[in-house]
């Protein structure tokens, strides 16, 4: 008996049929029923039959990262890469200590939702097993030299699974630093398998149908509601978590979802125009330029804490407003830029454009050489600045450019 294993239990006179997960425990087994729910089990007493075993379906187990699970092939359906980062999609609860540890590998994540099967092949590799705060630059390099491997290897979609505090970071760090010909679709949960309110099952079902879509961009694919019915597809660039905990956290800011995939019928739909499968060449620009911070302005903020950004490539300032931040800073930031640091000035409202011709103070910061951030967000303002500078030569122009959709046309003209 291993994990994996569709098994039946009896236990005094009742009859449990699932897959058998891992389990911290060994007093209890941890059972997926057909239906997407967990039950523990006491092994005591319990009769166990395996009605099949793991051997016969079509991947294998691996948790190392950087190695490749070996798994059968039908050539009727198409090749989806799973890469795994760790996070709540591949966590499950530790009964020791009651709190939720990353723990499953990408063949544990298809095991434990059946009706993965027959959808796509599958290929996993574990980039990395972490939970999302813990997530580093230097892992979105590693995750990109992963994704585009898989795209050589002729993968025809890419599913990343990460977890989502940080999500919208390490996508739009990929959607810069690869162009891919075929979907890139990033998912997670709010919710780990192990609770029934979880939210892998619909997530990732989700987003092997979008990863099999002609839509070749970076997308995240949540919940769109708290029903179990849609998910939406949000163009990475654009998305941000704006709640701490429900499953439909994910927002496109500025627009409705690009697209979004409907659950039960598996109808992929988009609304706006996309880069289509096939339409551009691989290529891979992975470069970045780690010495770039995101410092957030605020009444009272004090002024030294511009001091330790001395010698800093780069810096995003999320200002009030239409991007503005207290006077007494500009002679600062001045000698900041004077001394060879790029500012991108965004701002701290959820929704608007920057805009420093307005007042006094925006054109005093354009006068130093501040950069109008356009409406970027600024998590996604500081992963462009740090691969804007690693990788072009004018980085003014190549902020205030759209280069993956990261910046919106204006819907009307300032005035």
């Amino acid at each position: 008996m291993n994990p994996g294993d569709q098994v039946c239990i009896s236990q005094n006179g009742t009859e449990y049929e699932g897959i058998l997960l891992p389990s911290a425990n060994s007093d209890y087994l941890l059972l997926k029923l057909p239906g997407g729910y967990n039950i523990g089990i006491s092994a005591k007493g319990a009769s166990i039959i395996v009605v099949k075993p793991s051997s016969e379906n079509s991947f294998t187990q691996e948790s190392k990262p950087d190695q490749i699970s070996n798994i059968s092939f039908d050539d009727e359906l198409p090749l989806i890469s799973l890469i795994s980062t760790g996070g709540t999609i591949a966590s499950t609860v530790d009964y020791r200590t009651g709190a939720v540890a990353s723990k499953f590998d990408v063949a544990d994540v298809i095991r434990s939702i059946p009706d993965l099967s027959g959808m796509a092949n599958y290929r996993g590799r574990v980039a990395a097993n972490i939970l999302s705060e813990n997530m580093e630059p230097s892992i979105w390099q590693d995750l990109a030299k992963v994704i585009f491997e898989e795209i050589e290897s002729g993968a025809d979609g890419i599913i990343v699974m990460h977890g989502t505090d940080t999500m919208q970071y390490t996508a739009s760090a990929i959607s810069f630093m690869i162009r891919s010909p075929i979907p890139i679709i990033f998912t997670g949960s709010q919710r780990s398998s192990d609770r029934p309110s979880s939210d892998n099952l619909v997530n990732v079902i989700c987003s092997v149908e979008a990863a099999k879509s002609n839509c070749a961009e970076v997308l995240i694919c949540m919940h769109s509601n708290e029903s179990d019915d849609h998910c939406s597809l949000h163009r990475a660039t654009r998305s941000r978590k704006n709640h701490t905990s429900k499953r439909s956290a994910f927002e496109t800011i500025g627009n409705l979802p690009l697209g979004e995939v409907d659950y039960k019928t598996r109808l992929v739909t988009y609304r706006r125009q996309y880069t289509k499968r096939g339409e551009l060449q691989p290529s891979l620009q992975s470069d970045l330029d780690l010495n770039v911070e995101l410092i957030k302005y605020t009444p009272g903020m004090d002024v030294k804490l511009f001091d330790i950004c001395s010698g800093k490539s780069g810096i995003i300032i999320e200002g009030t407003g239409l991007g503005h931040i207290h006077t007494d800073f500009i002679p600062c930031l001045s000698s900041l830029i004077e001394n060879g640091t790029c500012i991108v000035m965004t701002s701290q409202c959820i929704r608007g454009r920057v805009c420093s011709r307005v007042y006094d103070t925006g054109r005093d910061l354009l006068n130093i050489g501040i950069i109008e951030g356009e409406d970027l967000l600024p998590g996604t303002a500081k992963v462009k600045l740090m691969w804007v500078l690693a990788n072009t030569n004018n980085p003014s122009k190549a902020m205030q450019k759209s280069i993956v959709g990261e910046i919106t046309n204006p819907s009307r003209p300032w005035i």
